[in-house]
């Protein structure tokens, strides 16, 4: 088994280190950095403390070594989504991340991981992909995954007896995991109003609590959280009040002070790619 499911106790991820990340005009939130430098040193300094509350957690750090050719390959959630019997390979939207294809496929190979199917004429990012339970996939739909990439995903995942929902949501959101997040098995986060109400009616009959966040948090990663299990889970430090209403619900919340990174329009979700969770 790869993965269980999305809030199960992580064990082992995939990463990649921002050595080449630039603010690449690609997103809403690096819009609004485009004409700024961002800070190496910085940013490295950051991606180590996130690797070491992942060390601190238990969990196993495995890389993709940065090249320069694929700038956002720090976001290594976005090239595919893992489950129990191994892993989907995505399809990029922008022509910026397709080295990403070839060289995380090949770390995947490296790693053990089986692929199990492949996107290839719809688009499908990771950051779209949310492991609700072990048998519940649900897939955002705004600007990197669409109708014909979830039809492949379904075709992929459904002869496994996975139930695979989409969800779609505003362009501007960009993926999913912006504006929604399983952080515990009954527990998410999100600007709710942003989501389908045939979605949110299917939190609510599978008793999924939401911690609802106003609709700019999305674009300051206040629902960019990363469950570890264990009622743990990876937040930014700047996310004061979802992290209180976390704490108040029993999670125990492992504070982040990452915010040169965020500047190309990921967080904590999306620098991680889980190879190993049950």
């Amino acid at each position: 088994m790869y993965v269980k499911d999305g809030t199960s106790v992580l064990k082992k991820v995939l990463v990649s280190k921002p050595q080449f990340l630039k603010p690449a005009p690609i997103n809403e939130i690096a819009k609004l950095w485009k004409d700024t430098t961002m800070d190496v040193d910085i940013m490295l300094r950051e991606h180590q403390e996130f690797v070491d509350a992942y060390h601190k957690a238990g969990v196993e750090v495995e890389y993709l070594e940065p090249d320069e050719m694929r700038p956002n390959a720090v976001f290594s959630r976005d090239f595919g989504g893992c489950v129990k019997e191994g892993y989907i390979m995505g399809r990029f939207k922008l022509d910026m991340r397709y080295k990403e294809h070839v060289d995380y496929k090949k770390r995947m190979e490296e790693l053990g991981v089986p692929m199990i199917g492949e996107v290839k004429e719809g688009l499908f990012e990771g950051g779209d992909f949310m492991f609700m339970n072990e048998k519940w996939i649900a897939v955002g739909m705004a600007d990197r995954t669409n109708e014909a990439g979830l039809r492949e995903l379904r075709a992929i995942l459904e002869p496994l007896g996975y139930e695979v929902t989409g969800v779609p949501v505003k362009q501007e959101y960009l993926h999913l995991d912006m504006c929604f997040n399983l952080v515990d098995e009954h527990l998410a986060v999100s600007y709710s109003r942003g989501l389908p109400e045939d979605f949110r009616r299917m939190l609510a009959a599978r008793d999924i609590e939401i911690i609802d966040v106003p609709e700019e948090a999305i674009y300051l990663h206040g629902c960019n959280l990363q469950a570890l299990g264990d009622h743990r889970v990876l937040s930014l430090k700047r996310n004061a009040a979802v992290n209180e209403q976390l704490a108040a619900r029993g999670m125990d919340v492992i504070e982040l002070d990452i915010t040169e990174i965020l500047k190309a329009g990921g967080g904590p979700h999306c620098m991680t790619f889980p190879l190993l969770r049950g």
